[in-house]
């Protein structure tokens, strides 16, 4: 199971966030071969993604670094309110495993 971590998107922004993934005895692991994936949803049982994290490693991913982001094109489309979301990697042995997972609250955009 992943970490637990819920987070806040405002709407029509750039979103970003950096999540580093370590071994049990803290260090780092290594992302070579890894790949990932994650996306929000309304519910967990929603049918098709509300939005699709774009998601990258660092150049050195022996730092275990991995970013997620969404452009303010994305989360403008987004109506505000709470939603789930999870980012998972996959070895390169094919084993999935789930980093992070919560609730998405977008909140509504005043300026536009």
């Amino acid at each position: 199971m992943g970490v637990k971590a819920n987070i806040i998107i405002d709407q029509g922004t750039d979103y970003s966030s950096t999540l580093t993934v370590t071994n049990d005895d803290g260090t780092a692991t290594n992302l070579t071969g890894y790949t990932a994936a994650g996306q929000i949803r309304k519910h967990y049982s929603s049918s098709t993604a509300t939005a699709t994290f774009t998601v990258s490693f660092s150049s050195d991913r022996s730092d275990g670094k991995v970013v997620i982001e969404l452009p303010k094109a994305t989360t403008g489309s987004i109506d505000a309110g709470r939603y789930v979301y999870d980012v998972e990697l996959t070895s390169s042995g094919d084993k999935t495993t789930r980093l992070v997972e919560g609730i998405v609250t977008i909140t509504p955009q005043v300026t536009k």
